[in-house]
Order: structure tokens, then sequence, then C-alpha cells
């Protein structure tokens, strides 16, 4: 059943992206009047296809290959390399006979449909899920975990600026701005203190937790057999107020008094459906008593609601980060710092690592708007056989006042697909091949 919904969230994710991104194309290219022989979402390749209509000039079209899918702009040297029809004399309705800036807009227009898409989402997202967050300057001390205090960070420290600014939202502030490395500014008993992170932190955050606010609720999301908690009655979504009569501010109170309590009793005092419970526990020898802990830091600060015009502001910034530091990762793949097959994920990669085997239409629509942003991102790179390497070599005659020949073009293109195709199917078969390991393992 996993599996099965796993791949209905990839085919319905992908599905919408590149339905957006190629419309994008087409609605340009027929804005400037240029006819389009096919829109098709996913490649019939050899011809092979689940579904198709023929509609005036233009075939619409499913294929049985998920690996993107194209429209098929008469004039244009593309993935189909069709050099009969590029050999004949150009028509007024082809792209090749078209102003280069009219080509341009073209070529430009999925990433820009990629974009409004991801904006899109991600404001409707925050208007939706979110409703409100807590500003950074409201949050008058962090508390921080291990991981936090092995760079220098203590808890109670006023996180002053990231990087030269202190972004409005207090999750910005703990997000890649600083976990991609960057100067943290805090205040520290009345001083300030600079504190310098690496730029591969992300890696560490991903297994450890690192700072929240100072002030949180502490709420038991599991509760282990044959523990201290199981035996006093401690239940999913408890809430701790109290412990030993100690008011539980945050994680770091509860922590604290269980160690000191090693092996001894603890009083708590729980929140539970609205009303108060009271429990005593034994602590384990480590000073355990036997739960996971889950976080809400909202019950416990300030939090400022999104207006209409912030959900769109927040979601074009969630898009831009996505870019940005997408754009870091792959420079540190290029450079050795990060693993290129861990990091490089096929449609079947994402559907098992991203999307996941559970249906949840928050974490659905938040990994389809960031993948619409990547996609953006990855067609506008500057290769052969990529709206970016297209865009390039308009740009080119635009400045130059120069056509490059058809034969160039064809090159080109046959250098692209020589490139993207065999990396497409390698990554493929990594992510098949870890498949199939995981499945018997």
């Amino acid at each position: 059943m996993g599996g099965l919904i796993m791949a209905a969230q990839l085919i319905a994710g992908l599905s919408l992206l590149v339905l957006v991104h190629e419309f994008g194309h087409f609605a340009a290219a027929r804005m400037f009047g240029m006819r389009c022989d096919k829109f098709f979402i996913f490649f019939d390749a050899w011809g092979k296809k689940l579904w198709s209509k023929k509609i005036g000039d233009t075939e619409y079209g499913i294929g049985w290959l998920p690996l993107g899918g194209y429209v098929k702009i008469a004039g244009m040297i593309d993935e189909s390399m069709d050099k009969e029809a590029m050999s004949e004399e150009p028509q007024p309705w082809e792209f090749r006979s078209k102003p280069a800036w009219q080509r341009f807009i073209v070529m430009i227009g999925g990433i820009v449909m990629n974009i409004i898409t991801g904006i899109i989402i991600f404001s409707g997202i925050i208007m939706t899920y979110e409703k409100d967050y807590i500003p950074s300057d409201a949050v008058e001390a962090v508390y921080a975990f291990p991981a936090a205090e092995k760079f220098g960070f203590q808890t109670g420290d006023k996180i002053i600026a990231v990087n030269g600014e202190l972004p409005e939202r207090f999750n910005d502030a703990l997000g890649p701005r600083m976990t991609f490395g960057g100067d943290v500014e805090v205040e520290r008993d009345g001083k300030r203190e600079t504190i310098v992170l690496p730029d591969m932190l992300f890696k560490i955050i991903e297994r450890e937790r690192f700072l929240m606010p100072f002030k949180h609720e502490v709420k038991v999301a599991m509760v282990a057999d044959s523990t201290g908690a199981k035996d006093a009655g401690l239940l999913e979504d408890d809430i701790f107020r109290k412990i030993n009569g100690k008011a539980v501010q945050n994680y770091g109170v509860l922590v604290d008094e269980l160690k000191a309590n090693q092996s001894g009793i603890v009083s708590l005092e729980v929140e539970r459906n609205g009303s108060l419970e009271k429990l005593s526990a034994k602590v384990s020898e480590e000073g355990k008593l036997g739960f996971a802990p889950e976080f809400d830091i909202k019950a416990s600060n300030e939090v400022q609601a999104y207006s209409f015009f912030d959900s769109v502001v927040f979601g074009a910034k969630t898009g831009w980060n996505a870019v940005y530091y997408n754009a870091i990762g792959m420079g540190k793949m290029f450079t050795g710092k990060l693993p290129v097959m861990e990091n490089l994920q096929s449609p079947i990669g994402i559907a098992r690592k991203i999307y996941g085997p559970v249906w949840e239409w928050e974490r659905f629509w938040k990994i389809t708007g960031l993948l619409s942003f990547i996609l953006a991102f990855m067609n506008i790179l500057p290769i052969p056989a990529l709206d970016g390497g297209h865009m390039v070599f308009l740009a080119y005659e635009m400045i130059t006042r120069k056509q490059l020949s058809d034969n160039f073009l064809e090159k080109a293109q046959m250098v692209g697909m020589l490139i993207l195709i065999p990396l497409m199917f390698f990554i493929l078969g990594k992510d098949i091949w870890e498949a199939i390991r995981d499945f018997f393992a």
C-alpha cells in the first residue's frame, strides 16, 4: 500500500509540474503565432503513449516515461531531432522564423510558470496550514541543544543577526541562512558575541536538534514499553507542566531534573485533554523516563498572523531560498563536499525518500512546491537541450545580431542529450537498485 501511495504522489506532483512548465512554453508560443505540433506530459518514447487526442494542429497526450514532458514547436530544434522538417523552407508560423526576443520568451515561459506555481503553492500552504509565525524580535532567548553548544551557543542567548541581518520570522533565522554556514551574532549577559558556523552545519542538523525558542511546550510523542513513563501512566500527547514542583518552561528543565534524580522518583504534572493529571514516575539509571518528546513553540511564544500579502511575500522568499541553496548544494557536489550518489534523485528516489509512503496533504504540497522551484532552477542551467541552453544561444543572437546555424544547434542539442540521458538512466538505475536492496534487507 505504501508503494502505491508513493507512486500516486509522484505521478500527481510531477504531472502538475510538467503540465504548468510545458504550458508556459505552449502559451508563449501560441501568443506569438507559432504552431505547436505536440503537447505531452511525460515522454512518448519510441512512439508509445498512454493517451493522445489531436485538436486543431496540436496533438495532446500522456507519455509512458515519467521523466518530464515536452511541447514540440514547429521549426524548433529540440529532443525530437526532426531534421527533415528543418530542411524545408522556413514558414511564418515556425519558431525559427520569429524574432530572437520572442523565441527567448517562449524558452523562459516554462521556468516562469514553475516559479509562479511554486509561489502559489507556498502561499497557499502558509494561508491554509501555518496561518501565523513567531517574529524573530519576539524571541528573547534560545534554548541550545547539545549540538548547538558544541559550536558556542548557550541557552539564554538572544539572536541579534544572522549573516548581518535578522530575518522577520524566527524559523528563517534558524533555516538555511544559518545552517549553510555564516556568522551569528548573539547577546549574552549584556554583551555581544559572534559565533562562526561551518558551511556543512545542515548535515548535522539533519540528525540532531539545534536551537529553538527558550520557552516551548514539551509534549509526549511516544511512550516506550517497560519504562518509567509507561508504568507511571504517561500517555501520548500529554504536555509536561511541572516536574517536582518546577514549571517546565523548556526541555532543559525536564532533562536537568531527571538527571538530578537518576534511579529515583519524580512527581509530574501533565496536561491531558485540557485537564491536569498528577503522576509519579521512576527515573532510569541514565536519567530518563522512556518517552520521545515533541515540541510546540507557538503555544508558548508570541505569534503574528499572516496577511494575504505576507503569504505571497514569504511564499516567494521560500522559493528563492530553495533555488539559492540548491545552487549552493550543487556547488558542494562539484567540489566533493557532498556525495553525488546520495543527493541526486530520480523520480523513484523522489517518491521513496521525499514524498514517502503516507499521503499528508501539507507535506505533499510543500514537496511539490519545492520541486517546482527546483525544476525552474534545473531548467535555467546553461546546458544544451535544457531551456537554459537555448536561452544562452538566443541571448548571443540578440547581442551579436547573428543567428547560429541549424547545424550548430543540432550538434549542441545532441551534446546536451548525450550528457543528460546517460545521467538520467544512471540515477534511475541507482534508485532502482537501492529500492531492491531495501526491499530484501
